[in-house]
């Protein structure tokens, strides 16, 4: 899609909903639905339960956003140093994907401050560079987490508990395209919790307009909600990178509750085809993330069992999705690795164009991006 669709500056979402006027709330965003490969709708977010039935279920990420970027300065105390923004990215375990055993450290991307209050890409590296944080910490770079990226670098950091260094002196990650620092309320959606270790460096963004009356109303028509946890990393990826291994979480109960659904769909499928209407039971995740956690848990049978750990699985048209039927999803920039997945969804029951048309809906209509901006639900035609 890159070298047909230009998004904008203008199209970018600045501040949240609630703040572009009097009255608004979280849920004052725009809705693009696509139904197989050529009927896009326009709607209201409040809409969404009109768009949903009885026995559908919505998979939404748990995971809480954390305050993430903390204020630093490269060197080892001997003179000011360059300043510098640390994101942190990824906690890791005992054992990462990536290769060895890194207890202790975090993935992080460096960034330098831009003068407004955001960040602009700096270049990592090299090895054994030193950042003075606040509060006495310091913080080391070990090594890249990708051998073919100097983006993210796994740091440890000394002197500071990351977790308390966050809590004292960060703040939500920000880009250039906002207007200003939100607090970080802004940045939490209605289901997230508190997990010990757990957290994402940025916001599952699809479900920041969910309201706790909006919830109210899925669930009295019927529609069921499936918890998953996936704990994203930073987003400010370079084009066309593919994400980074993160941990997930898919617990007993979502299994089932998915499990179920696809059972029940599959049964009445034929019956209701017949009478001229579709099944209900389709499992729609909120969010790319959503879509990771789940399809990481599903077999080759569609069937999702219950796990937990490190996925490094990238959802692509030729992989496919085995679990997912619709996606409730943010607009996502021409390059961003995450339009893969959203082919995967939308070529479930449409032609490759599909997705196309509906940026470009997206693009006449005015529609917003970014992690305040509008939402797209892609639905099984």
């Amino acid at each position: 899609m890159a070298d047909l669709l230009q998004v904008p500056d203008e199209l970018s979402a600045r501040v949240p909903a609630e703040q572009r006027g009097p009255g608004l709330g979280r849920d004052a965003v725009r809705l693009l639905v696509s139904r197989g490969a050529a009927e896009v709708g326009h709607h209201a977010f409040g809409d969404l339960p009109d768009l949903l039935a009885a026995g559908d279920v919505l998979v939404v990420n748990t995971s809480r956003t954390l305050p993430a970027a903390v204020d630093g300065r490269v060197g080892d105390g001997r003179g000011r140093g360059e300043p510098v923004v640390v994101h942190f990215s990824t906690r890791a375990d005992r054992w990462h994907p990536a290769g060895r055993a890194v207890a202790g450290r975090w993935a992080v991307e460096l960034r330098s401050p831009d003068g407004h209050g955001s960040t602009r890409p700096r270049a990592g590296g090299p090895a054994g560079t030193v950042v003075r944080l606040p509060g006495g910490g310091r913080l080391v770079l070990e090594g890249p987490v990708d051998p073919g990226s100097v983006r993210l670098w796994w740091a440890r950091v000394t002197g500071a508990r990351v977790a308390e260094l966050m809590r004292r002196h960060g703040r939500p990650i920000r880009y250039g395209y906002t207007d200003r620092d939100q607090p970080l309320a802004a940045y939490q959606t209605v289901f997230a919790v508190d997990a010990p270790g757990g957290g994402s460096a940025e916001m599952p963004s699809a479900a920041r307009p969910f309201t706790p009356e909006l919830v109210a109303r899925l669930v009295s028509k019927g529609v069921q909600f499936a918890p998953v946890a996936l704990h994203t990393g930073v987003a400010s990826a370079e084009a066309f990178e593919p994400p980074y291994p993160e941990r997930f979480v898919v617990p007993p109960v979502t299994a089932w509750l998915v499990n179920a659904a696809r059972a029940r769909r599959r049964a009445a499928a034929r019956r209701q085809r017949a009478a001229g209407s579709a099944p209900s039971g389709r499992i729609v995740a909120v969010g790319t993330t959503a879509v990771r956690a789940l399809e990481s848990a599903a077999g080759t049978d569609g069937r999702v069992r219950a796990a937990a750990g490190w996925t490094d699985l990238v959802v692509t048209p030729e992989r496919g999705v085995r679990a997912v039927d619709g996606l409730l999803t943010g607009l996502h920039e021409p390059t961003a690795s995450h339009l893969l997945m959203l082919e995967a969804v939308a070529s479930v029951t449409a032609d490759g164009e599909a997705l196309r048309r509906a940026y470009a809906a997206a693009v006449r209509g005015r529609y917003l991006w970014h992690e305040f901006g509008d939402l797209h639900l892609v639905l099984p035609d």
